[in-house]
Order: structure tokens, then C-alpha cells, then sequence
């Protein structure tokens, strides 16, 4: 059934066409009596002589003489010799011109209408709450009012969330209702979501709703300069996470710090058990087998309490897999080539760290590397082998090798220690002096017996006994 709009846009068409004109021209060739038909279509609105029509009379095939018949603005054309095939071809292939304009009309107003008028309301009450774990929120919201009406289109949702103050939104596409994400509780969070539709309904096109918006804010408690200070974490061979910290600017003597942590798996923040102390205070906190938080939102909160002040808590989000510090390279071996080219091989360091994750850099010194700057980096790579040409060639030289977590397993990481080895290397001036020292002592002890042999004869032949002359 054509709706209203592609009746009214049909009807147009109809209009227009309706003082059609067709002519048809047939010449027959002398020679082999082949024929040429030309078919003309003309509006009456705007109608104006026919591109070939003007090339056919300017060579002589056709005539043309001004008429003013119908519309008065269409000229007609006449053959030396012309004629008229029956009336009902014409007919049939004015409707059949008809006919695919019409089918033609109606497909595209469907197409566009699907897409254009379609629209989707956006959820509704998106609402958050907090469940108590440590910065990590719930979010839900309900679907739109008409979704139910698309039942040839998948429905889905684009969910955006950031703390104040951050650029960027974090996104994530889902068809759940109900999501739980982590936020810095000392800014406010904020989260908006829109829906989706995409599918028959749409013509696969993917139509957008508005956006909806909410944010939670946690009142927090004393004063800021009361909060931890330099809180840093390192998740040391990916075995177990060492945080620090320093008490605030505002805390009292005799402060008691606590760390509590939650990510996806437990049900409820559990507490450090390992502390780390520094004349009584709690410092820092060493967290074991946390395997199951690797590639998850860690929460955690240091809460500081004190007998006559209020302390601001330190919430925190983190990723393990971006805190890695691996264990050092080993087993570094460095020899030389006959073209006095550095051959350095290592191993990847044991522990946790998976090899796969880690990235080596190579650096070079000549001279035992005694200053900071005397080290040059020669290679940032994945393999466990490089060669390295020796430029200036000096007595002697260190190679040190040290690896973190590559762009593979996470976004950033922390560099192991160094692990380094010196050597001491012959230069050219060295072999050749070495070569001439053992030359030279043994010339040298020739001239001596030679000077001492001619000294005994000078004596010999002056009248002087042979036993007094002395090494004679």
C-alpha cells in the first residue's frame, strides 16, 4: 500500500506526463535497408528542440519546420520518408517508461522515509548508587518507552562515564541494563548513556537517541592537606603490589593509616594484612596473590584516623598490568667478531613475567661507563639478541640490558634493574706495541753483548790480562 506522500509525488509525475509527446522517426537505408529508430520524449514545461534532433537535421537526414500544436513549445520533425508504426507500441512503451519511474519513485521514498522519520527515544531513569566498594559504582537505567515497537532491530546501548575535569569519556557499547564501573571519589562522577537501533527497521542505518546524564558526588570528609601523600604502587614480577605513602600535611602524631582494596570477584573490600611501618606508622602495604585483579579495576582507599581530627581519605583506581617491574635480564654474555663487532646476548628474566610481555633496552659505554652521560641507548626491541659496531674502538667497554612490559600486554610499566657487564678489549696500537716490546728488548740485549764483546778486545789487545777485565 503507497502511503500519502508517495501518492502525492506520484500524482505530480502523472501531471506532468500527461501531454507526453512521442515521435518516432524510422529512416531506411538504401544499401542493406536497416533501420535506425530514435525516440523522442518531450514535457510540455520548458520543452526545447532535442540535441539530436538538431544533429540529425543539420546533416540531412531530418527536416524541420516550427509548429505551434499542444503545449506550442514542441517542434516537430519530419522524415524525407516517414512512417508511423502501429499506435500500440507507442502505448506500450509509454507505460512501460511509466511503470519503472513509478516503481522507481516509490522505492526511494520508502527507503529514505524508513531511515529519515525513524527515531528512538532515549533510557530512562538512569540512576547510580553506590554499593560501598571503594570507588566502584552501579549504574542502571530502564529501556525506552517504545522499544518494544522494533522488532526487526537490535537495541543497544553507548554508555559513557569520566571523573570532572577529564577530557576524554570512557565508552562502552552494551545491550545490559545494569552496568559497574570504578571512579575517583574525591571528583564528582559523571555518566550519560543513549540508545541505539540498527536493523530491518532502520534499512541497517544506525539511528542515535538524545542523551541522558547523571553524577554522584561523595561528600568527603576533612580537610585535603590531610590526605596521604606520594601514594605510589609497583606491581613487582607480577607476583605481588608494593604501595607507599606518606602521612598528610595535616595528619597528628599517632595517626593510624588503613588500606582497603576491592575488585571484581570479592564480595565485599577486604583489608591489607601486611603493613609497612616507619616508627609505628603505617607507610605502605604489601598485597599478595592478586592474580585474579590482573586486566581489572583495582579500588582502593588509604583512611586515615585520628583521635581529635577528621583525615580526607585517598581513593584510587588502578591496573595491575600497567604497574609490572620485572625482575632483571639474565645470563647477559657479550663477546667480540674478528670485525670487532659486539655480539650481546641475555635471557629474560624468571619469575611471573610473562616472556612474551617484555621489551629490552641496550645501552652502551666506552671506558667502564664511570658518568651517567658516558652511556649511549644503541636498541629498544623484543628479541634477546643484538649486534652492536664499536665506533671508537677504547680499551674498554659495558653493556647493560634492562626490560619492561611491552605495548602488548599493557599501556605503560616500570623498567627493571640493569643488568651489566664490562670487558676489556686489545686495541690495534695495543697488539702492535705488544709485538714490538719482546723485538725491542732483544735487539737491545744484542747491542749490550755486542758493546761488551768489543770492549774485552780493546783491553785484550792493550796488553791487559784477560781475567781482569770485568763480564769477560
Amino acid at each position: 500500500m503507497i502511503s500519502s506522500h508517495a501518492s502525492y509525488i506520484l500524482s505530480g509525475w502523472l501531471f506532468r506526463c500527461s501531454c507526453l509527446k512521442l515521435t518516432l522517426w524510422k529512416q531506411e537505408y538504401t544499401q542493406n535497408f536497416s533501420s535506425i529508430l530514435l525516440f523522442q520524449f518531450s514535457f510540455c514545461r520548458g520543452s526545447k528542440y532535442f540535441h539530436l534532433a538538431r544533429y540529425l537535421a543539420q546533416r540531412k537526414i531530418l527536416t524541420r519546420s516550427a509548429s505551434s500544436h499542444l503545449c506550442h513549445r514542441t517542434a516537430f520533425l519530419t522524415l524525407h520518408t516517414l512512417q508511423w508504426e502501429p499506435l500500440t507500441f507507442c502505448l506500450q512503451m509509454t507505460l512501460r517508461w511509466l511503470s519503472a519511474l513509478s516503481l522507481a519513485l516509490v522505492w526511494g521514498y520508502v527507503v529514505s522515509s524508513s531511515s529519515y522519520y525513524t527515531t528512538v527515544a532515549p533510557p530512562q531513569d538512569l540512576h547510580i548508587a553506590d554499593p560501598g566498594l571503594l570507588g566502584s559504582l552501579d549504574i542502571e537505567w530502564k529501556p525506552p518507552p517504545n522499544v518494544q515497537t522494533f522488532n526487526e532491530c537490535t537495541v543497544k546501548y553507548k554508555f559513557e562515564y569520566r571523573n570532572a575535569g577529564d577530557r576524554e569519556w570512557m565508552v562502552i557499547f552494551t545491550r545490559k541494563l545494569k552496568l559497574r564501573v570504578g571512579f575517583d571519589f574525591s571528583r564528582t562522577a559523571e555518566v550519560k548513556v543513549q540508545t541505539l537501533l540498527e536493523g530491518r527497521c532502520t534499512d541497517d542505518v544506525e539511528v542515535q537517541s538524545d542523551w541522558i546524564y547523571a553524577a554522584f558526588h561523595v561528600p568527603l570528609q576533612g580537610d585535603l592537606e590531610s590526605e596521604v601523600q606520594n601514594f605510589h604502587c609497583i606491581y613487582h614480577d607480577w607476583e605481588y603490589l608494593k604501595c607507599t605513602w606518606q602521612p598528610g600535611l595535616l595528619a597528628p602524631r599517632g595517626v593510624y593509616y588503613g588500606l582497603y582494596y576491592w575488585y571484581e570477584g570479592l564480595d565485599h573490600a577486604r583489608q591489607c594484612d601486611d603493613y609497612i611501618q616507619d616508627h609505628g606508622i603505617n607507610i605502605g602495604c604489601t598485597l599478595q596473590n592478586l592474580s585474579q585483579a590482573e586486566y581489572k579495576d583495582l579500588s582502593i582507599c588509604v583512611n586515615g584516623s585520628a583521635a581529635t581530627t577528621q583525615l580526607r581519605p585517598l581513593y584510587v583506581t588502578l591496573r595491575l598490568h600497567n604497574l609490572a617491574k620485572p625482575l632483571p635480564p639474565e645470563q647477559l654474555v657479550v663477546s667480540m667478531s674478528a670485525s670487532e663487532e659486539l655480539h650481546v646476548n641475555w635471557s629474560p628474566p624468571g619469575g611471573k613475567t610473562p616472556p612474551q610481555c617484555l621489551e629490552y633496552e641496550v645501552q652502551l659505554a666506552e671506558d667502564q661507563g664511570q658518568t651517567k652521560d658516558a652511556w649511549e641507548s644503541v636498541s629498544t626491541q623484543m628479541e634477546t639478541a643484538l649486534t652492536i659496531s664499536r665506533a671508537n674502538q677504547s680499551h674498554i667497554s659495558c653493556v647493560r640490558v634492562r626490560g619492561r612490559t611491552n605495548i602488548l600486554c599493557a599501556d605503560q610499566g616500570f623498567w627493571s634493574e640493569w643488568t651489566q657487564e664490562c670487558f676489556s678489549v686489545f686495541r690495534n696500537e695495543d697488539k702492535q706495541l705488544f709485538i714490538l716490546i719482546p723485538v725491542i728488548l732483544s735487539l737491545s740485549s744484542s747491542l749490550i753483548i755486542f758493546m761488551l764483546i768489543g770492549q774485552c778486545k780493546k783491553r785484550s789487545s792493550a796488553g791487559k790480562p784477560w781475567h781482569s777485565s770485568m763480564g769477560c
